[in-house]
């Protein structure tokens, strides 16, 4: 190849690393610090305590209601309802519920039968949880989560106000052994800045069905999920990205508020359930799919140029040094947000986990052109 042309190549990939990194150091600095620099002062301390209605929607889901339905019947608050949607299920879950429902007079279950002529999703027995609720206040959370605290309701509900009428919060996962729980608690939490962040600035996107809460006129105002009934998935990003203003909704990171679940066991589990989410990306607003997008397809750049660069013998005391610039930058950002969210440990895994999120989410979009995913959650 001639001189001229290599040289060509060359400065045209230092100019896409320079603009990757540039990109990346503005997600670092203003896409994603929300959590990071977020003060309690900007959320209302008041003691507001309003009636409120628990959401959760369970199929063969037994051994996770044993194991943290009390943990939700016995928080410390005033007056609240639980509903639970026993939504089809073959195992003993019936059972369990109707002697809970005896002892625990605020809890009320409701059942649904399997139809053969007519199979439905999660959203349906979402709104027929919903439509069952006494309170206007609701609160979401899924059959295999557990508060981070007895005040769970009451932490969540201060979100709330004349004017907010939806409220995000953070759903974790426990800290399991082993280095899948890792990556799935590092990729929860890198997102979570994310939409956070975005959330933080009258920009929400969405929320995690694990820990989300907002007002029954919402829904229904909204007609429910009728824009986005057909899609399988989208109970909870979907709902958001379609209702959520830069008036109506409100962030809470009181680690009080938290809600902690079991990560998936197995990394094929794992990347079905994260094509399913990625797969309702394509139905969010314009300027999401930007956002989001501009962060993942940056991230790729930055390392995909890094390599080449290296592979091209380019000038290495340039390419170390925006490597140097991003992680310092992002290791600070980072620190503050891990901390604030109760991720701190996760630290130690950032750069090697940085790298594989710069390449895996290519491949699971591209995989989701091919290879389309159902389930009921």
């Amino acid at each position: 190849m001639p001189a001229l042309e290599v040289e060509l190549i060359n400065q045209i990939v230092l100019i896409v690393l320079g603009g990757a990194t540039l990109v990346q150091l503005y997600y670092l600095l203003m896409g994603m610090s929300g959590p990071s620099f977020f003060k309690k002062s900007e959320v209302s301390t008041n003691s507001f305590n309003p009636p409120v209605t628990v959401v959760i929607c369970a199929r063969n889901e037994l051994k996770n209601l044993r194991s943290f339905l009390p943990s939700i019947l016995d928080q410390s608050y005033p007056e609240y309802q639980v509903v639970v949607v026993n939504d089809c299920s073959w195992d003993e879950s019936s059972k369990y519920l109707e002697e809970m429902e005896d002892a625990y007079p605020n809890l009320k279950v409701v059942t649904l039968k399997e139809q053969e002529k007519y199979q439905h999703g999660k959203k349906f027995a979402l709104t027929l949880g919903i439509k069952a609720a006494a309170h206007e206040y609701l609160l979401l959370t899924d059959a295999d989560c557990k508060p981070a605290s007895k005040n769970w309701i009451r932490s969540m509900v201060q979100g709330f106000s004349n004017e907010k009428e939806m409220v995000i919060s953070y759903g974790a996962y426990n800290n399991e052994p082993g280095i899948l729980s890792k990556w799935i608690r590092f990729d929860t939490v890198m997102n979570a800045m994310l939409y956070l962040s975005r959330a933080l600035v009258g920009k929400a996107y969405m929320g995690v069905g694990r820990n989300l809460a907002y007002t029954k006129s919402l829904f229904f105002k909204n007609k429910g999920f009728a824009k986005h009934y057909h899609i399988m998935s989208g109970d909870d990003d979907l709902f958001v990205n379609e209702t959520s203003n830069h008036k109506n909704t409100s962030v809470i990171l009181d680690p009080d508020a938290f809600t902690f679940s079991k990560p998936k066991t197995s990394l094929f589990t794992w990347i079905w359930q994260k094509k399913r989410h990625m797969s309702t990306g394509k139905y969010y607003r314009g300027s999401d799919r930007g956002f989001i997008g501009g962060y993942f397809f940056s991230l790729f750049l930055f390392w995909f140029t890094i390599i080449l660069a290296f592979i091209l013998k380019l000038n290495w005391m340039l390419i170390v040094g925006m490597i140097a610039i991003r992680l310092m930058t992002q290791m600070i950002i980072c620190w503050k947000g891990f901390k604030a969210l109760g991720e701190k440990d996760l630290m130690l895994f950032l750069p090697v986990f940085d790298i594989i999120t710069a390449f895996a989410y290519p491949l699971l979009a591209v995989s989701n052109l091919f290879i389309k995913t159902k389930s009921w959650k």
